[in-house]
């Protein structure tokens, strides 16, 4: 542990190959992330596109005590379902806390682990798409972390709720984990090229893609703030 350097943290990589004790506990790392980004407020800060893009790369490594399964979809399904499931239950979590403390989280100073900016834009990407807003938030960070938090505040409706959950659950952990997993496969197979070996270029780009249209809002709000 001498050598262990905090900067690892913020490396998806990091939590995808953990062992403890030579026990490799990856997958539940991911799935715990995947809760803790969606479920609690403190989870924005944690890698959640890049996270699951790597899972798919990293596939067998992290559904090895499912080993009995031969069939390559087969287990890269059943890794994107374990991983949408605690993506739903997360939602859950944030639905619940927001519906609970609301009002003290409006009132709440902002902290290392809580910014408030970041719950009123949610609340206004929230009031501009709806239900829908819960889709569209999986694709991006920060806002996915609150946008459940922001449902449960303006008391949506559960059975609504649950299904824009599930359908955006489905959705992110198929769409990036598949992704990852078959040009990784293609990117080895066609140009010899193993995504392994450049993992820092491609969260750099996931991380750069997924959070410009966050960026590109608020640069596009800062002249009324300004006014």
């Amino acid at each position: 542990m001498t050598n262990f350097d905090w900067m690892q943290l913020l490396n998806p990589e990091f939590y995808i190959t953990m062992s403890i004790g030579g026990v490799k506990v990856g997958l539940w790392i991911v799935l715990f992330i995947v809760f803790a980004e969606t479920g609690l407020f403190a989870g924005f800060f944690l890698p959640g596109d890049s996270l699951l893009f790597l899972s798919g790369i990293y596939s067998r490594d992290l559904i090895e005590n499912f080993s009995f399964i031969e069939s390559d979809m087969v287990n890269v399904t059943l890794l994107s379902i374990l991983i949408a499931v605690a993506g739903i239950f997360g939602n859950m979590m944030g639905y619940w806390f927001g519906s609970k403390s609301g009002y003290y989280l409006y009132k709440k100073e902002d902290s290392f682990w809580f910014k408030k900016k970041y719950l009123i834009q949610s609340k206004d990407f929230f009031e501009r798409f709806g239900g829908k807003a819960i889709i569209f938030a999986r694709f991006l960070p920060i806002v996915r972390t609150f946008a459940p938090i922001v449902a449960g505040i303006v008391t949506m409706e559960k059975k609504k709720f649950m299904f824009y959950n599930i359908v955006s659950s489905f959705l992110w952990s198929f769409a990036l984990i598949f992704s990852g997993h078959y040009l990784y496969g293609m990117f080895l197979d066609k140009f010899d090229i193993d995504l392994k070996h450049h993992i820092e270029k491609i969260v750099i780009g996931i991380i750069l893609v997924s959070t410009f249209p966050v960026f590109l809002k608020m640069i596009k709000k800062t002249p009324k703030d300004t006014e």
